[in-house]
């Protein structure tokens, strides 16, 4: 898997696939995080933009590679073990991003509330933005990994499905992503933090479940 991990990272570093998702991401920080603004409302919005991106990322991970080379690769190893390497370099990059805007938010925003009148304390309100963060990038990556090949070939049905998959995650009552969003959001109307442990919970066990389901459908086919 070591050796999976490294060519599957190389062949995205090299391509370049990675600017697009990247920069979506950048400009959602930069429009959505805002020097002095609420430091939840900020981490909220943060995280959110992790979602398409992690899903864009799994896209671009899942077609990079030529037919022919991951034919030998799975013919090396297994095509389970292939398309596993390819979603956990995507949803890592989608993880590194995360670390980086949410340490950029603590940064910048005000350690206050929504009113600017209640003080939020720095270090836990990091905390909950990072781990609001992973549930959106595990959310994203099990949409991502249910959405594009080997489940669905036609890159142009994944994206379509993958965009609209982003947008109803991000609303939809019941979803991990919702609920750690929300909690940051909400909580910043009074001052407090609510760390997204159960939306981390159900965020892993969705992002297992699909992994594995592509990941068993790829063996498969």
């Amino acid at each position: 898997m070591a050796a999976l991990l490294r060519y599957q990272a190389a062949l995205l570093l090299r391509s370049q696939r990675w600017l697009p998702p990247v920069l979506l991401y950048g400009v959602f920080v930069a429009v959505g995080a805002r020097s002095g603004d609420p430091v939840l409302d900020s981490l909220g919005y943060t995280a959110a933009a992790l979602l398409p991106t992690a899903a864009w990322l799994v896209l671009v991970c899942a077609h990079q590679e030529p037919a022919a080379a991951r034919n030998c690769a799975a013919a090396a190893t297994s095509p389970l073990r292939v398309h596993l390497a390819a979603l956990s370099v995507a949803a890592g990059c989608a993880a590194l991003l995360g670390c980086a805007g949410t340490l950029l938010v603590v940064l910048i925003s005000a350690p206050t509330g929504a009113d600017h009148q209640v003080a939020v304390s720095v270090a836990p309100a990091g905390i909950a933005g990072l781990l609001a963060a992973l549930v959106c990038v595990l959310t994203g990556t099990a949409a991502g990994a249910l959405l594009t090949r080997p489940v669905l070939y036609s890159r142009g049905w994944s994206i379509l499905a993958t965009v609209l998959a982003s947008i109803l995650l991000l609303v939809t009552r019941g979803s991990p992503a919702r609920a750690a969003v929300h909690g940051l959001v909400s909580g910043s109307q009074t001052g407090t933090v609510h760390t997204p442990v159960l939306p981390l919970v159900g965020a892993l066990v969705a992002a297992a479940g699909a992994t594995t389901a592509a990941a068993l459908t790829a063996r498969r086919r």
